[in-house]
């Protein structure tokens, strides 16, 4: 983490907005932290999703950073209310899901309920900045195809496509998840599965390795 703070002085998310939202206290103090070493001040933190829906709905934020297992509302569950519900303030926020869930199955149903990007627990705090820092620095347009809505799977452009974007968007159809979707998967190959075009800019890893 240290290399990141050098570089970005402690003032890369000065002005970013980030909502964290996991049922663990410790977990939320936690990424907490790590958030506002890279220079976060506008940190809201919730353990019931049902309560950051509510916030979300009158102040949203620029980044949303989520547990999958809660109650009685889950991360997936609130992935959807921010994308697809009429109420949402801004159906593009990017959102990461922070888990311990690493099968292949959990990834790709995370993916195509519209998840942004996907960090595995326990935390490693370079990989997760790595996923904020694609999300600031490369921004995914958006697309609808099918019953599908949510970040495109190429880094084509910065500039995000309005939701009336269909058919001409077959490249961002979701894939089927491999047959085994017990196997679990690594930090690399979960951001190859979320990005697969994805192209860091110059001396940034494009992932960082947890196991």
């Amino acid at each position: 983490m240290a290399d990141y703070q050098d570089e970005f002085q402690n003032t890369y998310l000065k002005n970013i907005s980030v909502m964290i939202v996991d049922d663990q206290p410790f977990v939320t103090q936690m990424l907490s932290q790590i958030i506002r070493v890279l220079g976060a001040t506008d940190i809201r933190l919730f353990t019931d999703a049902g309560a950051a829906w509510m916030m979300y709905k009158k102040e949203p934020t620029d980044i949303v950073i989520l547990d999958w297992e809660m109650q009685p509302m889950n991360g997936l569950q609130l992935t959807q209310m921010i994308r697809r519900n009429p109420d949402s303030p801004n159906v593009y926020v990017p959102i990461i899901m922070v888990t311990g869930h690493r099968g292949v199955g959990n990834v790709f149903q995370a993916r195509d309920t519209g998840v942004t990007e996907y960090v595995i627990k326990p935390i490693v705090p370079k990989s997760l900045f790595s996923r904020i820092e694609a999300v600031i620095e490369r921004p995914r347009r958006f697309v609808r195809v099918g019953e599908y809505f949510g970040p495109d799977r190429r880094r084509k452009s910065k500039e995000f496509v309005g939701t009336d974007k269909r058919g001409e968007q077959q490249n961002a159809a979701k894939k089927s998840a491999p047959a085994d979707q017990a196997r679990e998967m690594g930090q690399d190959e979960i951001n190859n599965a979320f990005n697969p075009d994805d192209v860091p800019a110059t001396g940034t890893p494009a992932s960082d390795k947890t196991d």
